[in-house]
């Protein structure tokens, strides 16, 4: 019978979340400090090099690579282990590619790759070199495989930091890495100097590592935030990209973008076009006349054509403080060491690179000097043998089989064996040969016995002597293996380093100055759908019938002015002028929830009108609760885009909004058909944070559906229905009646 355990459900979900997140940490998510790689990359690189698609030799289909390392190593899908394939092939992402891609990798401008089944690839000569060499020596652990069918190796050997070279980016449960690309060259300098000087600070490293250097160039402006970001692992590096200046046709000014931030990779060039275009459409800048992306597999030119009298240094600080011309890359420096995510700082990271290097070192040279003492085992006992060759062929020609022969070899036992006399007997039985070098003599072939063959031997015995000298010193000194690790590092440094390609300057704040725009009257119209523009005022003037039958609301404002809408939701919402665009009477306009916080789907405009009239004049509110109000225009007079314009009771909305120009009394009617008719001066002047005072006693399910201001003496006719209702003959009562039927 089995038994049940009864456990809290929390800690099962508890216990199971942790390991989870630290099997996305550890397994997908973060790299290893040591080669710097995540585990998808890792098992890429293995499976290339086991299936011999080196630098060397022909590429292989992507596709070939791909389902061999998923079916060996990572069961986790195509698409994770072929993206990974594809960002190792390009130079723009990696300042060190460790894939040699053939095809279409995609593009700086986000084009993806092309299918795994058209792409080819192979290692690149880095990767082959200085990745995956010695994995022969036992130099780092093999573990098993997802199925253990399989060994893999749990890290590679790396010989570099690879980890600030190539830089990464990863999110795990709970926290996320993101390294940027180093200079190759830099760091290894830099690995150098803490190797001769455990001791030496972060702040002197910097000598060596200057920041910073992305594949696609840049500026990095705030060199003196550096420092603390090596310090601590975490910061913010602010990027610009590369501007210079062109003559172009007629005069005009070309301003030619040559290098980007290295966060505008991908859709960022497009969103950085498009911006650009928003700028001059939406007037910010009258100076642009064209743009065109020219960009070519000879590097990134974006050319924008400014007039022939353009501020160009204005207008280069208008792309860094309104597009991703300037950005911001956010460091964090976390990677896996000794099994933990940790945030590392420079020398932390440096100092795990030589830690690893002395590792992998010590395996090497324990794993050459036991081969190196095997064949001076080997070596020297072919060369007493032929010492002795005469006695051991007479061995060999009067035993019966080989374990006859090889037990005389080693333990000098003589029975059974014929020998010539009883000399050579006597001989054989001093004969104290090792198993190996038994096996050695035994399998060696007669033409070893010439005079050159065993000059080649003795020569080579004295050169194992000498290797076996060397490997004891390197594994016994640790001058001895720090210096080997040290050519080491400068011979890869001759072969792959690279120029700097990213600036770093400390840069003062890109200021833009906006050029005030020559004050004159514009006309602000607004359809029933919530389409705005303005217009000159001359067409505005002539076409003002046309204007009343099609726009809800119209007006003449300045185009340095603002405009106030406030909505059924108690909220006013402002916005510019020159936010509008300004076009001719028939063009549609924009919707003003682009250009305003207003919201289309979740409230209704009641009023809109100028900021500058509600200077001037005291407003009044209705809502359908009948709540009615007076409040001063000047407080609506604000700088936040919405502000609230009245207090609502619950379930309440603002049905009525006006302007007050001398009207005398105010008609509410409600939508059982009653109306109540009251002067203005009864109503008190609130704030706008005030709910109000009851307009009219409303009956039982009724609320109030309009409002009306108006003058004592003109007839007031409202549309009712079907039918015409003169609201200046609903008599004149008292605020907060029951009012009377409309006839």
């Amino acid at each position: 019978m089995n038994d049940v355990i009864r456990v809290e459900y929390s800690d099962v979900m508890q216990k199971s979340y942790i390991d989870y997140a630290m099997s996305v940490i550890v397994s997908r998510a973060l790299p290893d400090v040591r080669d710097g790689l995540k585990p998808v990359q890792r098992r890429t690189l293995y499976d290339m090099y086991e299936l011999g698609i080196r630098y060397d030799r022909p590429y292989r289909k992507s596709a070939r690579i791909v389902g061999d390392t998923m079916g060996k190593y990572h069961p986790h899908g195509d698409s994770s282990i072929y993206d990974a394939l594809v960002v190792m092939a390009q130079d723009f992402k990696k300042s060190l590619p460790l894939v040699d891609g053939h095809g279409n990798f995609g593009t700086i401008e986000g084009d993806g790759a092309a299918a795994m089944r058209y792409t080819e690839a192979r290692l690149s000569r880095v990767a082959q070199e200085n990745f995956l060499a010695d994995l022969d020596k036992d130099v780092v652990d093999f573990v098993p495989n997802f199925d253990e069918t399989e060994k893999e190796p749990s890290v590679l050997p790396v010989k570099i930091p690879h980890f600030l070279v190539n830089g990464s980016e990863g999110i795990a449960v709970g926290m996320a890495t993101s390294t940027p690309p180093h200079n190759l060259a830099e760091v290894i300098d830099a690995e150098v100097a803490l190797l001769q000087d455990p001791s030496i600070s972060n702040k002197k490293l910097m000598k060596y590592v200057k920041g910073p250097d992305f594949p696609t160039g840049g500026i990095v402006i705030n060199k003196d935030d550096l420092l603390d970001i090596y310090e601590t692992g975490a910061g913010k590096i602010r990027l610009r990209g590369k501007v210079t200046t062109e003559k172009g046709k007629n005069g005009h000014i070309l301003l030619v973008v040559t290098e980007i931030p290295y966060t505008m990779i991908g859709a960022g060039i497009g969103k950085f076009l498009s911006d650009v275009a928003t700028l001059q459409e939406n007037k910010i800048t009258n100076d642009v006349i064209d743009i065109s992306n020219q960009s070519s597999k000879e590097g990134t030119r974006i050319v924008i054509e400014l007039k022939k009298d353009a501020d160009v240094e204005n207008f280069t600080n208008l792309l860094y403080k309104k597009t991703k011309l300037e950005d911001t890359f956010g460091v964090n420096m976390l990677a896996i060491d000794k099994g933990r995510p940790e945030t590392m700082s420079l020398k932390d990271i440096l100092q795990a690179s030589i830690d690893f290097q002395f590792e992998v070192a010590t395996r090497k040279y324990t794993t050459l000097l036991r081969k190196e003492q095997e064949r001076k085992e080997v070596q020297e006992g072919l060369i007493k043998a032929t010492n002795v060759i005469d006695l051991i062929i007479e061995i060999l020609r009067g035993s019966t089989d080989r374990a006859m022969a090889k037990n005389c070899l080693v333990h000098g036992e003589t029975k059974g064996i014929k020998f010539k006399s009883n000399a050579s007997k006597a001989m054989a039985a001093q004969l104290m040969f090792t198993e190996r070098q038994a096996d050695a003599i035994l399998e060696m072939r007669l033409y070893k016995l010439i005079g050159l063959e065993l000059e080649a031997l003795v020569k080579e015995h004295e050169q194992t002597v000498a290797n076996i000298y060397r490997y004891e010193d390197i594994l016994e000194e640790k001058s001895s293996m720090a210096a080997v690790i040290e050519n080491e590092l400068k011979e890869i440094k001759k072969l792959y380093a690279v120029k700097r390609r990213t600036e770093i300057d400390n840069k003062e704040e890109a200021v833009f100055e906006v050029k005030a725009p020559e004050e004159m009257d514009v006309a602000f119209i607004m359809d029933r759908f919530g389409y705005a523009k303005t217009i000159d005022v001359t067409t505005y003037e002539k076409n003002m019938e046309a204007v009343i039958n099609d726009f809800r609301y119209h007006f003449v404002i300045k185009n340095t002015g603002k405009i106030c809408i406030f909505t059924d939701t108690g909220e006013l919402h402002t916005l510019k002028a020159q936010d509008l665009p300004q076009g001719k009477l028939r063009d549609k306009g924009i919707p003003i929830d682009n250009v305003s916080n207003f919201n289309s789907t979740k409230e209704r405009i009641v009023l809109a009108t100028s900021q500058s009239e509600l200077n001037l004049y005291r407003m009044v509110f209705v809502t359908a609760q009948s709540m009615i109000k007076v409040v001063d225009g000047g407080e609506f007079d604000v700088m936040k885009r919405t502000v609230a314009a009245t207090k609502l009771l619950d379930d309440d909305e603002v049905v009525y909004v006006s302007v007050l120009h001398g009207e005398q009394t105010v008609a509410l009617v409600t939508k059982e058909g009653m109306a109540l008719r009251f002067p203005v001066e009864t109503i008190p002047e609130k704030k706008k944070t005030a709910v109000g005072v009851r307009g009219m006693k409303l009956g039982k399910g009724d609320a109030v559906e309009a409002a009306y201001l108006m003058t004592e003496v003109t007839p007031f006719k409202v549309a009712r229905g079907d039918r015409q209702v003169d609201l200046s003959k609903v008599k004149i009562s008292n605020r907060d009646g029951k009012g009377s039927k409309l006839k």
